[in-house]
């Protein structure tokens, strides 16, 4: 039999290998690190998460994210398992304990026999095999240039950032305290996951004139990629208005603290637990474009982290990504060059979840190419056939801009019988997808037999 060749070890790529290798397939990973790395990994791991640790929302009947979580978990996703092994409190979302994730994923993908991980990169498109290229947004300057040349079309791009990450034990206690908003969970780990650092009125307003006037990182002359508007830098924030990181990332409802239960803080800022051990923690949506010296300064007006020692500060980085409506077909196959697969982030999606559900789905594809079979994608009712539907087709080439999943990709729910609320609308979504993807999971049970 073939072997399946993926490029980039990320989400998507661990995730590819994992899927094509319980079906039978030889799969050869190639991940350029460390011997070529990047300026956000730090590890030699695969799936090394380099933003967030967030999967985000957990639930998998009101939310379109947690149905694609609870659909990748019914399609043995390897992903899936090792963030629910690794998890950490974090209210309704599902958030992992990064490094231990990454070691897992890693262990579980080396322990298959008919995997093989190869060290170093990829720089040129292959003219032959079967191929996935699952590179994400950090993808080689090499390779890049090969994918533009091929595809005869401007790389297109936009702008992503990461945010910080403190160590506990430089965070003043006097100051901060733990709490989810509106106390939610299920048991008190969960109802005190976040860890919360109050301002008042005047402590905001000289953050956000900070916030305004610290260096930040240009772009190079010619950069004219945009933001993803699911990650916005704070800065970018507050530019828009002095009032948006209060109604935003620094929102003060649904918090109390105990320090000053009379008092009502006007902004609050949320650190959620980075690791296991919770001698790390991220600040929640404070992604920036802020020079490392003006981070220190600026994020150390927050009271609690006066004294704060950063583990990682924060950074921006340019996100690639294809025009895939124009380039790829519905197998997620290269149409100029069919033997070639893209899977993850480089598709157009975004976040990790949606960029290891691509991984997914391209692995099934591809096992089933070379095992003789046909497989069909995931109907458009299901949270994974929506979002590949959209990338594939269902969006405007023209404006095609990466996307989260959202119910906005599904077909309409039939609406007979009464307007139906959200909640109940999201609920009818999520019933129908549910019932739809264990259908195609079972059809392929049984092609399989």
């Amino acid at each position: 039999m073939d072997e399946l060749h993926i490029v980039g070890g990320g989400m998507a790529g661990a995730e590819a290998a994992w899927q094509a290798a319980r079906q039978g397939v030889n799969v050869v990973i190639h991940e350029m690190r460390p011997d070529t790395g990047t300026f956000a990994h730090r590890t030699k791991y695969l799936a090394e998460m380099v933003c967030s640790n967030s999967f985000r929302s957990d639930d998998d009947e009101h939310n379109a994210v947690g149905l694609l979580h609870w659909e990748m978990r019914q399609a043995d996703g390897l992903i899936m398992q090792m963030a629910d092994a690794h998890a950490l409190p974090a209210g309704g979302a599902l958030a992992v304990d990064r490094d231990g994730f990454a070691r897992a994923v890693t262990e579980h993908l080396l322990a298959q026999p008919n995997i093989r991980l190869e060290r170093g990169e990829i720089a040129a498109l292959p003219d032959s095999g079967h191929w996935i290229i699952a590179t994400g947004p950090l993808t080689s300057t090499a390779l890049g240039q090969a994918i533009a040349a091929e595809t005869g079309a401007q790389a297109l791009a936009f702008f992503d950032a990461i945010a910080p990450i403190v160590y506990f034990d430089s965070i003043d206690m006097s100051k901060a305290w733990f709490q989810s908003r509106y106390d939610k969970g299920e048991t008190e780990e969960e109802r005190t996951a976040y860890l919360n650092c109050p301002l008042t009125r005047d402590e905001y307003e000289a953050f956000i004139d900070a916030l305004l006037a610290a260096d930040k990182t240009e772009f190079h002359e010619g950069e004219t990629a945009g933001y993803f508007d699911g990650c916005l830098p704070i800065e970018v924030m507050a530019e828009r208005g002095r009032e948006t990181l209060r109604h935003g990332p620094m929102k003060p409802v649904g918090l109390t603290n105990p320090n000053q239960p009379d008092i009502k803080p006007h902004a609050v800022v949320q650190l959620r637990r980075d690791n296991a051990l919770g001698t790390l923690y991220n600040i929640v949506g404070f992604q920036t474009k802020m020079k490392y010296g003006a981070q220190t300064s600026v994020f150390k007006m927050i009271p609690g982290l006066e004294n704060a020692s950063f583990a990682r500060l924060g950074g921006i980085h340019r996100n690639t990504f294809l025009n895939s409506p124009t380039l790829l077909d519905d197998q997620l196959r290269l149409r100029s060059r069919p033997h070639i697969r893209f899977a993850g982030q480089i598709t157009g999606v975004e976040g990790y979840v949606e960029s290891a559900a691509m991984g997914l789905l391209a692995g099934r594809l591809a096992a089933a190419q070379i095992k003789g079979q046909t497989l069909a994608p995931p109907p458009r009712e299901t949270a994974m056939g929506a979002l590949v539907h959209h990338i594939t087709g269902g969006a405007e080439a023209r404006t095609f801009q990466p996307m989260n999943v959202n119910f906005g990709l599904f077909p309409p729910i039939d609406a007979r019988g009464g307007r139906r609320g959200r909640r109940e609308r999201y609920q009818a979504y999520t019933d129908r997808a549910k019932a739809v993807f264990g259908d195609w999971l079972g059809q392929q049970a049984q092609d399989a037999a």
